[in-house]
């Protein structure tokens, strides 16, 4: 991570300006298939402080997103389950893409390009930080988990299950 590299505006670093949300840039070597155990690996830290954007649909295709722990999986029943849906899945690319405006592999919850419900996992609430995408392959922003909740008005669910 070098903070001397100059990073461009993302819509996701002029959604966090916008509202005032203090953040530190995490560049690292995007990897194909690498996700969060590679940005894990370049910031020093935990995977588990490393978070996820998962954009999803339910049974109607609206789409939502959720947050998850870099070293969990998402229950799509228990997801299903406490937000009042039949049915969740994954988004095909295309799709998510088409949702959030960001490439896959560099999806930020902040900043999407539709307005959708974001869910978080509780447990990252608690966390003293975490890196999420800044809305670009291979470029995180280290913000306190707070922000998820209090700002974007992610609702805490509870459906991790360990990979």
């Amino acid at each position: 991570m070098s903070k001397k590299e100059h990073v461009s505006a993302t819509p996701a670093t002029m959604w966090l300006k916008q509202h005032k949300v203090p953040f530190e840039d995490g560049i690292y070597e995007y990897v194909e298939h690498g996700g969060t155990a590679q940005a894990a690996a370049c910031f020093g830290v935990d995977e588990h402080n490393v978070v996820k954007t998962l954009i999803m649909q339910d049974e109607h295709e609206k789409p939502l997103v959720i947050l998850m722990h870099g070293d969990r999986e998402v229950s799509t029943k228990n997801l299903a389950r406490q937000t009042n849906r039949k049915h969740i899945e994954p988004c095909k690319p295309a799709i998510a893409e088409k949702n959030s405006g960001y490439q896959v592999g560099g999806t930020s919850p902040f900043g999407t390009k539709k307005n959708m419900p974001v869910y978080v996992e509780k447990t990252i609430l608690g966390l003293p930080f975490i890196y999420i995408n800044g809305g670009r392959r291979g470029y995180n922003v280290k913000i306190d988990p707070k922000v998820l909740k209090d700002q974007l008005g992610a609702v805490e669910v509870g459906c991790a299950i360990e990979k």
